[in-house]
């Protein structure tokens, strides 16, 4: 037969197919219906034919009583053992009692044990019909009175014609032949039981089964890569239309993948076109920052200049002695050394592939910075500046910070933009900016710069960091370093905002998952 009745469920547990169980079903609806019927047909058999054994035994009963009360009249008296006797048999009556005209038991025939049950006196000249028990079984009693006549009627030595003759007739279910009855009707209704179960087998294989199974071969082999579903032909209209019904499901997924397919190669190459959109405008505000570093060191970088030169003029004059001399050089060395500095640190943030994309744990591994190195090179490009002669930086860096996933290049920009912007609101006369790095609570980083400038004003800080948007005077900015800095750090997985802070001012911060956290799939900081 097609399919398995049996099934392996996904729990490890054997599960009866569709045929079993309703062939379970209807053997227990055959049972609950013929068990009651058989006991049924079985107790009304037995009682018609135990009602039919009862009359035939008052037809029997009243028969044989004429028959010995006619006889009584032709036969003497010691004939009459003889007569009773004779009316004996296993089919007819068990015992026989003859009785006078005051109904006194007179004589009586049978086995001892059932003669017993013959009344010692009865009524006289009544006929009754009862049932008795006797030692072995159950029985009927049939009186029969004779007919009056004229004592000098009957012929000399003949018994009396006036009295009763009792008859035992046995009605023990033993004698009543019920059992090869109800043994026809019990292989009946079972052959009928047996007959309807395997009928309702081979249909339902026919008709259920064997449909269900091509539909599931069908559905296996559009699993496996099939294009479309074949739908069986045979089978009920219902399993037909099913098989339609998956048919066309089957089509409008296949549809609806192509369409997905289509869809998700649209978003990549959407998200390459952005991607490659944020690094230009990355390297745009790298470009940006350097030019205000690089407007900012211009006043430093002239007075060295100046110095070396006049110098340079003290030396080619002549006339000093040779310590002057060597005390103008070591002069000169150091102003160049300091322009050297501050040009190595500028072209090492506007170059960051100088320093390496990759953290040192080798190729194919995200890249990570360590935030307390990456204020230190902030630190490193904005002393110098102009903008911070008289502003107050202070850092507090807890020394269990962890890695962050962003590589150093892209921190320091991050932070780089948060002290431009913060120098730019503090007041060039007791301005103070803080910086801060600690555990978060999630294991990462917790970063914040705190300025004691005017704040942000409450219109624009729900759009502060959209592309665009600026607090400052036309030309003074383009509105997009912190745009870019929110995309630095949403690409690692964190979150930037800003907070009003302790003294009235902005408090931005920064929140990093740790390195390994971001390598395990760590959850998103939130602000």
């Amino acid at each position: 037969m097609p399919g398995e009745d049996g099934r392996q469920g996904a729990d490890d547990t054997v599960r009866l197919g569709i045929r079993l169980q309703l062939l379970f079903a209807l053997g227990a609806l055959l049972v609950l219906a013929f068990v009651p019927l058989f006991f049924a047909v079985a107790s009304l058999t037995r009682a018609t034919l135990g009602g039919a054994r009862a009359s035939s035994a008052r037809a029997l009963g009243r028969a044989i009583a004429g028959h010995v009360v006619a006889a009584r009249a032709t036969r003497s008296a010691p004939e009459l053992p003889l007569l009773l006797e004779a009316q004996l048999g296993p089919d007819g009556a068990s015992a026989i009692g003859v009785y006078d005209a005051t109904g006194a038991l007179l004589d009586r025939a049978g086995e001892p044990d059932v003669a017993a049950a013959l009344p010692a006196s009865v009524e006289a000249g009544a006929e009754a019909t009862r049932p008795v028990r006797t030692a072995r079984g159950g029985a009927i009693l049939v009186i029969v009175p004779e007919h009056a006549r004229a004592p000098a009627a009957a012929p000399p030595g003949r018994a009396p014609a006036v009295g009763s003759v009792a008859v035992l007739v046995p009605t023990d279910p033993s004698t009543v032949p019920a059992a090869p009855l109800v043994r026809i009707v019990a292989l009946y209704t079972g052959v009928v039981a047996l007959a309807l179960l395997v009928f309702a087998y081979f249909s339902m294989t026919r008709l259920v089964v064997r449909p269900i199974d091509a539909l599931s071969q069908a559905a296996r082999r559009v699993a496996g890569g099939a294009r479309d579903l074949e739908v069986p032909r045979a089978g009920a209209r219902e399993l037909a239309e099913l098989g339609a019904s998956l048919a066309l499901m089957t089509g409008r997924l296949r549809a609806d993948e192509e369409s997905l397919r289509a869809k998700i190669a649209e978003v990549e190459r959407y998200a390459t076109d952005l991607k490659s959109a944020q690094e230009r405008l990355v390297r745009s505000e790298r470009l940006a920052s350097v030019g205000r570093l690089a407007a900012g060191l211009a006043h430093e970088i002239g007075n060295p200049i100046a110095a070396v030169l006049g110098f340079q003029e003290l030396l080619l004059a002549g006339g000093l002695t040779k310590a002057e001399e060597r005390d103008f050089l070591e002069r000169m060395k150091r102003e160049t050394e300091r322009i050297h500095k501050i040009l190595r640190d500028l072209l090492d943030f506007a170059r960051p592939a100088a320093r390496g994309a990759r953290a040192p744990g080798g190729a194919g591994q995200e890249p990570t910075g360590s935030v307390a190195e990456a204020l230190e090179d902030v630190v490193s490009l904005v002393a110098p500046q102009k903008v911070f002669r008289g502003v107050e930086l202070a850092r507090d860096v807890a020394p269990d910070v962890p890695p962050v996933p962003l590589s150093h290049e892209r921190l320091v920009q991050v932070l780089l933009n948060l002290l431009l912007n913060a120098a730019d609101a503090v007041p060039r006369a007791g301005g103070r900016i803080t910086v801060r790095a600690a555990r978060g609570a999630g294991g990462g980083a917790r970063i914040e710069v705190e300025d004691n400038g005017p704040g942000i004003a409450e219109e624009v800080r729900d759009t502060l960091f959209e592309p665009f948007i600026t607090t400052k005077e036309v030309g003074e900015g383009t509105g997009l370093g912190l745009a870019v800095c929110r995309g630095l750090v949403e690409a690692a997985g964190g979150s930037i905002g800003v907070e009003r802070g302790a003294d009235g001012g902005a408090r931005f911060v920064v929140l990093l998952p740790g390195a390994e956290t971001a390598a395990g799939g760590g959850a998103k900081a939130a602000p």
